[in-house]
């Protein structure tokens, strides 16, 4: 946009205070429930607010709002359609027993002491292998999350344990989206992109698992009951088979050979969905509830049931009742009509030039190399808050700065870290970003509840600006040290 036009920084933010201050009251009124329609309507009035302010005073013509919308939401069709199929996954990987038997033997082979190392190494392990860490938290998260319940675990706690791993691997796997958008946004080779990365990636995960280690060691004290109260209730509950195994393996083989995450997850829903009509006959039986249907109706009602509405399995125990239950497509729904909202308001503030005003500031503060890596870091948490995608944030935020550190001589990969270090990381910490709204909904676990224990995504920013201020592994693009 020509810079003439653009809105005043001051005016700029004026949709961005308004939503703040709308997600506080929708917070303050509907506590835990908020995700169920009032954050969506703060998000639109943030984005009416928006748009009365440009057409009004800066004459955008609606066209530009039109136009930017239809693009940000058509990019966002396969994540809704990646929604929709964990929700199946999920759902099947409850019922068909999947899960259970995981937790089933979890329980019985991780420690409390060191569970939540061994869930954030697991989880980094599994992620950097499938480049996924939607797939990861999905998929083996959920189970860690039941053998917390059941070792007497904070969830939060272990939900951030479990997100920790996941994003460390994420941004580490030259299979991941993300990696692969932050290094071809700013020109940087793939693998000289995450080599670059360790500097300060490998700091932080060492710091993250020290920190878990350290909190691991009070966790736990009850253990030993949870441990016989869960194992007892699955076991009378589910046919616990390690034949159940089958399917993950299956997974994690179509995710090595490189198969797209959206075919991967519907082709393991559907496996699961044929292990709950082998060894779960008696779970889809009930959920169908519906004693007049012959049985391989019944069967057929419960397995739909199971991939696009809630299932409630009866296990004796309210808190594993509640463990075992799930929401399937439906249950991804409220998180869907919220990325759409979000996606809208990304839209108009990039589309009124609102995002260049307030950037534009930004950049202008800079005036040494921490304070370019800080204002690196510092766009794409702020991109992530106004945006509400990650994948918008990295590259916007490549975008703004690769001609201000091309100017002051720096490298194009320390930009291409620094993105990763900020707009990848901290997505998952806002709770109306597509990361923040997944997880939460996946995991079950309110993105304000599990935000203070995601140590790597919370420390990523800041060793990013340490490592700027030491200058380690930082040089000008003539290759001599920058001090």
């Amino acid at each position: 946009m020509d810079p003439e036009r653009l809105p005043r920084p001051l005016v700029a933010v004026i949709p961005i205070v308004v939503l703040i201050g709308l997600l506080a009251v929708v917070i303050a009124l509907f506590g835990s429930d908020s995700l169920s329609g009032g954050s969506q309507v703060a998000l639109i009035m943030g984005m009416a607010v928006c748009v009365f302010i440009s057409m009004v005073f800066y004459h955008v013509p609606w066209k530009a709002f039109d136009q930017q919308i239809a693009k940000t939401l058509g990019g966002v069709s396969i994540t809704i359609l990646i929604l929709l199929a964990v929700g199946m996954l999920a759902g099947s990987w409850m019922v068909s027993g999947i899960v259970p038997t995981l937790i089933y033997y979890g329980v019985q082979l991780l420690s409390p002491q060191f569970f939540l190392l061994c869930a954030c190494i697991i989880c980094a392990l599994v992620s950097l292998l499938s480049g996924s860490s939607w797939t990861t938290i999905a998929t083996i998260g959920v189970a860690l999350l039941g053998i917390s319940h059941a070792l007497g675990i904070n969830e939060a706690v272990a939900a951030g344990a479990i997100i920790s791993g996941a994003y460390f691997g994420d941004k580490m796997s030259p299979l991941s989206d993300t990696t692969i958008l932050a290094s071809s946004s700013t020109g940087v080779d793939l693998f000289t992109h995450i080599r670059y990365m360790m500097f300060t990636t490998g700091p932080t995960f060492t710091l993250t698992l020290i920190i878990f280690a350290a909190i691991g060691l009070g966790q736990g004290t009850d253990s030993a009951v949870h441990v016989h109260q869960y194992t007892e209730g699955l076991a009378s509950t589910f046919h616990i088979s390690l034949w159940t195994l089958l399917v993950p393996v299956l997974t994690a083989m179509l995710i090595v050979r490189r198969v797209p995450s959206l075919i991967v997850l519907f082709l393991s829903a559907l496996m699961a969905g044929v292990l709950a009509l082998v060894l779960q006959p008696h779970i889809l039986t009930q959920i169908a509830d519906d004693p007049s249907l012959p049985t391989a109706a019944a069967l057929t009602k419960g397995l739909a049931i199971t991939y696009y509405g809630a299932t409630a399995v009866e296990t004796g125990s309210a808190e594993l009742n509640e463990l075992v239950s799930t929401g399937g497509m439906t249950g991804m729904l409220n998180t869907i009509w919220l990325i759409i909202c979000a996606m809208c308001f990304g839209a108009v503030m990039v589309a009124s030039g609102m995002i260049e005003s307030i950037t534009r500031v930004v950049i202008s503060w800079v005036r040494s190399r921490v304070g370019l890596v800080a204002s690196t870091a510092g766009t794409g948490l702020f991109l992530n808050v106004t945006t509400g995608d990650q994948f918008i944030s990295i590259v916007l935020t490549a975008n703004m700065f690769q001609n201000v550190y091309e100017k002051q001589g720096y490298e194009a990969r320390l930009l291409s870290r620094t993105c990763e270090d900020s707009a990848t990381v901290t997505s998952v910490l806002v709770p109306w970003n597509t990361c923040g709204m997944t997880q939460s909904t996946v995991l079950g676990v309110a993105t304000v509840a599990y935000l203070p224990y995601c140590f790597f995504n919370l420390l990523s920013p800041l060793m990013t600006i340490v490592v700027a201020a030491i200058g380690w592994k930082i040089k000008r693009m003539n290759h001599s040290p920058h001090s």
